[in-house]
């Protein structure tokens, strides 16, 4: 098809239209780029540089945050290969942030978080520390975690500013089993977990403390693949869709 797709890819129609077309992952993160190859894409890898300065505070819903945070790495990355290289603009620009929230605890495993009363959350970066990393843990040890991303999406258009932004989020809840002091330990002492928002990470040895997931898998690594795709299906309804 083209550099970009690979021969595995399904031959969907978004698919077919992305054959051709530059697409840019604005992220050197090697678990999206997995993500992404493991349903097809092979994306160039150009990592924004936006700081990623924005306040969780300023925002009235904390799930607007890593939609904003997604948002100015995507655009950003997308201003810059234009300016830098305007013979060679991208087609498609993706960007994501995945964050940790706390979460309330449903009363039965049975029970789905869309019916649990609203709460604060806690907003979890990456441990500062092990000691950090164990004290996160701990605190969520037998209790729900709440992992969002958001995923937004820059590409040309005809009109002023000359490209157009679309953005999701997908949300997915992890239920940490009531696992003993000394895996949880042990967990942190293996480091896996250190650079991770949340201090754990799902597909690896983090997987040990997790009882069960409500929502996307692929989520909780990094990015909602099945959530973007469809979303991809969305835009091909788009008039200006991949068409400058």
């Amino acid at each position: 098809m083209s550099k970009h797709i690979l021969s595995h890819a399904l031959e969907l129609p978004v698919i077919k239209k992305l054959a051709g077309k530059r697409i840019v992952l604005a992220s050197n993160s090697p678990r999206r780029q997995e993500i992404l190859r493991t349903f097809g894409l092979a994306p160039d890898i150009v990592p924004s540089v936006f700081e990623e300065d924005l306040s969780p505070s300023s925002f009235d819903d904390i799930h607007e945050y890593p939609v904003a945070t997604a948002t100015h790495k995507a655009v950003e990355a997308y201003e810059r290969l234009v300016r830098n290289d305007p013979d060679n603009p991208p087609d498609l620009v993706i960007a994501a942030d995945t964050v940790v929230l706390t979460h309330a605890q449903p009363s039965t495993s049975d029970v789905s978080y869309s019916v649990l009363p609203s709460a604060n959350q806690e907003l979890l970066e990456k441990p500062i520390s092990k000691q950090d990393n164990l004290r996160m843990l701990l605190d969520l040890n037998g209790g729900v975690c709440e992992v969002v991303t958001g995923v937004t999406v820059v590409y040309p258009v005809l009109s002023a500013p000359g490209y157009t932004i679309k953005s999701i989020d997908e949300r997915t809840l992890v239920y940490f089993s009531d696992n003993p002091q000394h895996l949880v330990k042990a967990y942190v002492d293996s480091g896996e977990g250190i650079d991770r928002a949340g201090g754990f990470a799902i597909q690896g040895l983090g997987g040990l403390l997790i009882r069960k997931i409500e929502g996307d898998y692929h989520n909780v690594v990094g990015f909602p693949a099945a959530s973007f795709f469809a979303f991809l299906d969305l835009l091909l309804e788009e008039d200006d869709f991949l068409e400058v």
